[in-house]
C-alpha cells in the first residue's frame, strides 16, 4: 500500500477498527476515510453505494460487524445474521463498483465446525456442523468469505478474508450481558472487588479451551497482509476456480488455555481476592477453538504480546473507560 493511499476502515471506533487505525498511523498511513454509524448506516445499500461513489477509497478494511458473546448470539440470532449479511454484502459490492484495489474482510474463528480437528486449518471450513449458539453469526461470516471468493473469481478482485481468534484489548465492549469472555470477566472481577463480594460466577464448566489474541497484534497482522507484494498476495485470493482453498487466512497466537486458567489469570490481574464458582448449568460453547496459523507465520508474521501483558493493558483500558464515564 502506498503511504498516501486512501484507506477506509469500516467500524473504526470498535475494538478491531480502532486497533487498525492506530496500527496504520504508526506505520505512516494518514489518508483515512471514516464514518460513524450515525453518519453512515452500512446496512443501507443506497447510502453505502453513494459513500463509495463519492469517496473512492483505494483500500478497505471491513471491520464493521454486529458482535457479541454466547449470551448475545443466543438471544438475538435474527439481528446477528440480518445485520452482518447486510453490512458485508453492501460494502463488498460497493467496493467492486468503485474499483477498490484491495479489501480485507474480518471474520471470526467461529466459522469453523464445532468439532473441527485441532488446530483448525483454513481448509477445515465447511467440513462439519457449526456451534448452535453462534450459528447465525458464523453463517453470515461464511457468506462473506464466499462473497469475496466469488468476486475474486468472476471479477478478478483482490478481496481477502482473515479469521482472527478471540480478541481483546483497548476499546473493547464491557457490556454486562453482551460482551465477549475477557471483557466480561474483567468487569465481573472488578465489580466484585469493589463490592467486596466473596465469589464470582463464571459461565460453564471452565474446561473449554480458547485462544486469545491482543487486538494490536491482530491489527499488525492485517496491515502486514494488505501490504504484501502481488507475488505473495495474489495466490491467496482463490481466483483460480480449481484452487479449492478459500481466500482465507487465520490470525492467532498458536496456543490456547482453559476458561478456568483464563479466569484465574484475569482474577490475578484485577487483584480480586475472592473465589471463582463455575456455573455448569450455563453453556460451554465449542469445546476447543485453536487456529492453525502456520500459513500466516510462513508469510513472516507472528504474535508478540504475551497474555499477562495484554490483560494488564486491557484492564487499564477498562479503568480508563470507567473513569471517563464518571466524569
Amino acid at each position: 500500500m502506498d503511504k498516501n493511499a486512501r484507506i477506509y476502515v469500516a467500524g473504526h471506533r470498535g475494538l478491531v477498527g480502532s486497533a487498525l487505525m492506530r496500527d496504520l498511523e504508526r506505520k505512516g498511513y494518514g489518508n483515512f476515510v471514516t464514518r460513524t454509524h450515525a453518519e453512515l448506516d452500512l446496512t443501507k445499500q443506497a447510502a453505502v453505494e453513494a459513500f463509495f461513489a463519492s469517496e473512492r477509497p483505494d483500500y478497505v478494511f471491513l471491520a464493521a460487524a454486529k458482535v457479541g458473546g454466547i449470551h448475545a448470539n443466543d438471544t438475538y440470532p435474527a439481528d446477528f445474521i440480518r445485520d452482518n449479511l447486510a453490512i458485508q454484502t453492501n460494502v463488498i459490492h460497493a467496493a467492486w463498483k468503485s474499483d477498490v484495489k484491495r479489501l480485507l474482510f474480518l471474520g471470526s474463528s467461529c466459522i469453523y465446525p464445532k468439532f473441527a480437528p485441532q488446530p483448525m486449518k483454513e481448509a477445515h471450513l465447511l467440513d462439519g456442523e457449526l456451534e448452535p449458539t453462534n450459528r447465525p453469526y458464523a453463517l453470515a461470516k461464511i457468506a462473506g468469505i464466499e462473497m469475496c471468493w466469488a468476486y475474486n473469481r468472476q471479477y478478478k478482485t483482490q478481496y481477502l478474508a482473515v479469521m482472527p481468534t478471540n480478541l481483546y484489548g483497548p476499546g473493547d465492549n464491557y457490556h454486562p450481558e453482551n460482551s465477549h469472555v475477557i471483557p466480561a470477566l474483567i468487569r465481573r472481577f472488578h465489580e466484585a472487588k469493589q463490592a467486596g463480594a466473596p465469589s464470582v460466577s463464571v459461565w460453564g464448566s471452565g474446561t473449554p479451551r480458547r485462544e486469545f489474541l491482543y487486538s494490536e497484534d491482530m491489527a499488525d497482522a492485517c496491515t502486514h497482509l494488505m501490504a504484501l507484494p502481488d507475488a505473495e498476495f495474489l495466490p491467496l485470493l482463490g481466483q483460480d476456480r480449481n484452487d479449492g482453498l478459500a481466500p482465507l487466512v487465520n490470525i492467532g497466537v498458536g496456543h490456547d488455555l482453559t476458561i478456568r486458567e483464563l479466569a484465574e489469570t484475569v482474577k490475578s490481574v484485577v487483584g480480586y481476592p475472592g473465589d471463582i464458582v463455575f456455573d455448569a448449568s450455563k453453556p460451554d460453547g465449542t469445546p476447543r477453538k485453536l487456529l492453525d496459523v502456520s500459513r500466516l507465520n510462513a508469510m513472516g508474521w507472528q504474535a508478540r504480546t504475551e497474555m499477562g501483558t495484554g490483560l494488564r493493558r486491557a484492564y487499564e483500558d477498562f479503568l480508563s473507560a470507567k473513569s471517563s464515564e464518571s466524569t
